[in-house]
């Protein structure tokens, strides 16, 4: 099955390893017969030129196309639908989203501590592809800008409001309510305390469990291992060569829909809020025609980032956007209620601690409003877009050893979320509290950001700021997902034609489009959680293949 090698010289790819680099220093190829790329069609229609997985890019690629079409040319009759699986899979499958979560932080957290955590991804003397600064950037980045600029006012403030309001009751004796966990009703400090805890717990180290195991299992079977980077691969401890057959192209073909629509939700929320800002700033239409607008003209700017590559494009737009971010967090921060902040930052990290097991328990819970409406949401859409973001974090971290990896993608993130929620949720909760601003509280979810900014210094201009960052996130999440995509469909190769990149990038904005038009932001959460759901078993068969190959990698020194 391995071929392991213990010297420190470089080991040869696999044949026909395209674009996959050879281990360096001692590490565990499998040993297989498969070429990468052999099961791929090679064609130069029009002169574009395309290196394709037969099965997978035409499976994919005809159901995502006629899915987009029946969409759009049925949307009264699509939205009904989108409403009643989103009903199903909520109420009835919650606990399968609860529970594999906590498995996946679970095993990543026990990976950090163990003799594993040596193993170093690219072979014993692997050398890092990117500086720290621009890996962290790239990580960031990737994993959940749009939902911070989206959810950064909304979420804390919104759980503030449902704790304090309490407990209440319908005639069939179920919670009415959305208030996590028992509330806190009239208890100011505490509906604080438990609206921050909720809020972190869904930033927090839950989807950062998800993208580090896939990360981090693609990285290994890749760049250790020399196997294809794509789904299948991790897969080998349990499916042998049979990854080569159709077990390996259905995890592939899964992996593409939970990408897409994943990607489809953040890329619909960020031009909902890009939408809803323009017209709280300038006036411009807030309608379906200025979404289908933004969202093609952001995916033509994406288009120009594909073809720049990853280091020019994908890792410079990600250090603009974190240095802006930057920047709009330290100026919340400054003009802002900064001691309540500063406070709240210990503060909110203790009851995030002190609330998680409760939290995160699948079973039992009475706040099922909270649970479904929520957290399986999110849960849903964090695996959903693992795919993606462990793809692209696994491109990114060769050279890093597995504790690294693992602190970097878990914990660093986690500290960055806490940071980021205490800064804008507590300005938005302090304005509710102690100005007696409610139109904060009033305003739909995607201008609550922009609504808190109006109420400090320099409004336009951080409101204005706040513009930017969404459609930057919203490039790079369009651009870093077309990137792993491509490299799924492709057949596992990293070096795939570059039009094959612009394809998927012009198929998430049409997903983004027809989900919006045929049920608007339900439609977007509803494609996430379906597609979350098997992803999701999927994932769990694979906490299993890792440990088995990270037991047979040479530590490093």
């Amino acid at each position: 099955m391995a071929n392991s090698t213990n010297d420190d010289t470089p080991q040869e790819p696999q044949k026909g390893s395209e674009g996959i680099p050879a281990p360096e220093g001692a590490a565990n190829l499998i040993d297989t017969d498969y070429v990468i790329g052999q099961d791929n069609i090679k064609a130069s229609p029009l002169g574009i030129n395309v290196d394709l997985h037969s099965t997978v890019f035409m499976f994919s690629s005809v159901v995502i196309l006629l899915f987009v079409i029946m969409t759009l040319a049925m949307q009264a009759q699509m939205e009904p639908i989108f409403d009643a699986m989103f009903s199903f899979l909520t109420t009835k499958l919650t606990w399968v989203f609860l529970l594999g979560a906590n498995v996946f932080v679970i095993l990543a957290l026990v990976l950090i501590f163990t003799p594993m955590g040596k193993v170093r991804i690219g072979g014993a003397n692997a050398k890092p592809d990117f500086g720290y600064a621009g890996w962290f950037a790239m990580l960031f980045a990737a994993g959940m800008g749009i939902g911070l600029m989206f959810y950064g006012v909304s979420e804390p403030l919104g759980h503030y409001g449902t704790a304090f309001g309490g407990i209440s009751m319908g005639e069939d004796g179920l919670r009415t309510d959305w208030a996590p966990l028992g509330g806190a009703e009239g208890d100011q400090a505490g509906a604080i305390s438990l609206g921050m805890a909720a809020t972190i717990f869904h930033w927090g180290l839950h989807p950062w469990g998800a993208y580090a195991i896939v990360g981090l299992s693609l990285a290994i079977f890749a760049f250790n291992k020399g196997l294809p980077l794509t789904m299948r691969s991790i897969f080998y401890p349990i499916l042998g060569e049979r990854i080569w057959g159709w077990p390996g192209h259905l995890i592939d073909i899964l992996a593409v829909f939970a990408t897409l629509f994943g990607l489809a939700t953040s890329l619909g929320l960020g031009a909902t809020q890009a939408s809803a800002g323009l017209n709280y700033l300038f006036g411009v239409p807030d309608n379906n025609v200025t979404l289908v607008l933004l969202i093609l003209g952001i995916t033509i700017v994406a288009l120009g980032s594909i073809m720049l590559g990853v280091d020019k494009g994908v890792q410079r737009l990600s250090q603009l956007n974190m240095g802006l971010a930057l920047l709009l967090l330290v100026f919340v921060i400054a003009v802002g209620p900064t001691l309540m902040i500063a406070s709240g930052v210990l503060d909110n990290l203790m009851g995030y601690v002190k609330n998680l097991p409760a939290l995160s328990m699948p079973f039992g819970r009475e706040d099922a409003s909270f649970t479904q409406g929520w957290t399986a949401f999110y849960w849903a859409w964090w695996i959903a877009w693992s795919p993606f973001v462990g793809m692209f974090i696994a491109r990114v971290s060769r050279g890093r050893t597995v504790r690294e990896f693992l602190i970097a993608v878990l914990v660093v993130p986690t500290l960055a979320s806490v940071v980021w929620m205490t800064a804008f949720g507590t300005t938005a909760i302090d304005q509710v509290i102690s100005s007696g601003i409610t139109d904060v509280q009033d305003a739909a979810l995607e201008l609550q950001l922009f609504t808190m900014l109006e109420h400090l210094p320099l409004a336009s201009i951080t409101s204005f700021v706040g513009i930017v960052l969404v459609i930057v996130f919203f490039i790079t999440s369009s651009d870093s997902g077309s990137l792993v995509i491509d490299s799924i469909t492709a057949g596992g190769k990293v070096d795939a034609p570059k039009p094959q990149r612009v394809f998927w990038a012009l198929i998430e904005g049409g997903i983004a489009i027809a989900l919006l038009l045929g049920g608007g932001l339900g439609a977007l959460q509803t494609a996430a959680l379906t597609t979350g759901l098997p992803f999701t078993l999927v994932l769990l068969a694979g906490c299993y293949a890792i440990v088995k190959g990270l037991m047979t990698e040479p530590k490093a020194k």
